[in-house]
């Protein structure tokens, strides 16, 4: 086992991973911004490296400081969370170059699965559904030959990164031209590569995605499904499991599926499965090569911890259990809490903290790494923390988010809570049957 492990991330996973580290008897490092000194992940940690400025260009994406702080640590491995460098093959690669673990796949398997393309082609070898769609277009008349052979509505989409960057949604003709040029232009941006390809556009669905573990010996399970369909611009913002919509015969083959496609490509470490369900059949959408930030909806109805067993997999340590003694029990939801204005736009929202309250009870959970006196800088991701509920069945779990929210006390910036209680109190979500037009139709009752 490691006795150092460098965290290369930042807020409430950060806080998350060094938790787990200290559980295990681990030591940690934290790296952090000059934005981050007064951070709780700084506080937290073992020892802790500043490795540049606010933006993350310059801190929390800057490999050669990251490896530097690493080295000079003596840290044995790096986990990289999730966002930032968690799904960066070189960084991956860099990282096995200079003797130092990388706590996630191999670099290979990162790269294979963040070239979407590459990732569809696999699947359907691997027997794996997937969404009708065409392999990358590197010319507007080659673009035009696929649109027309998929038909319209349909997506452009990147070839590599996410986050809902580098998509358009064409839904005439007339309209893809600069739907194509725009995606390839943003996609450019944001990861360093125009390659889009089409994908027939299914909407309304389900946005499902299967837990994955899998070990250095081969050794895989799936730890159940999270129904992740409640998203705004495509950002999660409310996860549950299990799924209220999927039937045990569904779940078993989409199971299936996401193993299928771990031993196609060799994946090792946790990992997820994202699929698209849509007129009861599923298709394989992508798959995440990190953790989630959904996982704990997976922990608290398996009892496992993902951080932990990340850590151990990267060690060398096999799986000590089965598929047979995965048995989810319960049910759980997450809600994340996003500094921002729903009331004006989503304006993002910084400040300080002057007053927090944070639920409790049995199976409640806010993962955050607040304190009161904080101050929230104007510089990154939006989301402060998550609220975690479980029980023994969906509605009392509703109800259980539902009095936490409203326990929940965040004074001194904008913030979702209210949102996520309207969410909870719709009628569709309360049955389990929203789909992916959820939101619109939310935001437009307003």
């Amino acid at each position: 086992m490691f006795s150092k492990i460098l965290i290369a991330n930042r807020g409430e996973i950060a806080v998350r991973i060094l938790r787990a580290c200290r559980e295990m008897g681990i030591s940690t490092v934290a790296v952090y911004s000059e934005a981050d000194r007064d951070a709780l992940h700084v506080s937290l940690a073992d020892e802790a490296i500043c490795i540049g400025s606010a933006p993350v260009s310059e801190s929390y994406l800057n490999m050669t400081a990251i490896l530097t702080a690493a080295s000079i640590t003596g840290s044995e491995a790096i986990h990289p969370g999730y966002g930032l460098l968690s799904e960066n093959a070189e960084f991956a690669d860099l990282c096995r170059t200079c003797g130092i673990t990388f706590i996630g796949p191999p670099a290979e398997v990162i790269s294979e699965m963040g070239d979407k393309d590459a990732a569809r082609r696999m699947m359907q070898e691997a027997g794996v559904p997937v969404i009708p769609g065409s392999e990358v277009v590197d010319t507007l008349k080659a673009a035009f030959a696929a649109a027309h052979e998929i038909g319209f509505p349909l997506l452009v989409k990147a070839r590599s990164g996410g986050g809902g960057r580098g998509i358009r949604l064409v839904e005439r003709e007339e309209d893809f031209e600069n739907a194509w040029r725009t995606a390839s232009a943003e996609a450019q941006a944001s990861f360093g590569d125009g390659g889009v390809y089409l994908e027939k556009y299914l909407y309304p669905a389900k946005h499902i995605e299967m837990q994955l573990l899998c070990d250095k010996d081969g050794n895989c399970v799936t730890l159940g499904e999270r129904e992740c369909t409640v998203q705004r611009h495509h950002q999660k913002l409310l996860e549950e499991s299990p799924s209220p919509a999927i039937s045990e015969s569904i779940r078993k083959k989409m199971q299936e599926a996401a193993l299928k496609a771990a031993k196609a490509c060799g994946y090792v470490g946790a990992g997820t499965v994202e699929f698209l369900y849509y007129d009861e059949k599923f298709y394989f959408m992508e798959m995440n090569t990190r953790l989630q930030v959904e996982h704990p909806v997976t922990e608290l109805v398996t009892g496992l911890d993902l951080v932990k067993w990340q850590i151990r997999i990267a060690a060398g340590i096999p799986l000590n259990f089965t598929q047979k003694e995965v048995i989810p029990s319960g049910h759980a939801l997450e809600c994340r809490i996003n500094a921002e204005d729903p009331e004006h736009g989503f304006l993002p929202s910084c400040g300080t903290i002057r007053l927090l309250h944070i639920p409790g009870g049995p199976c409640v959970r806010f993962d955050t790494a607040l304190y009161q006196g904080y101050t929230v800088p104007p510089f990154y991701d939006s989301m402060i923390g998550k609220l975690i509920v479980a029980s023994s069945s969906r509605e009392e779990a509703i109800r259980k988010m539902r009095t936490a929210l409203c326990e929940l006390i965040i004074d001194g910036i904008h913030h979702n809570v209210g949102l996520q209680l309207q969410i909870l109190d719709d009628p569709t979500f309360r049955n389990g049957t929203y789909r992916t037009d959820f939101m619109d139709l939310l935001m437009k009752e307003k």
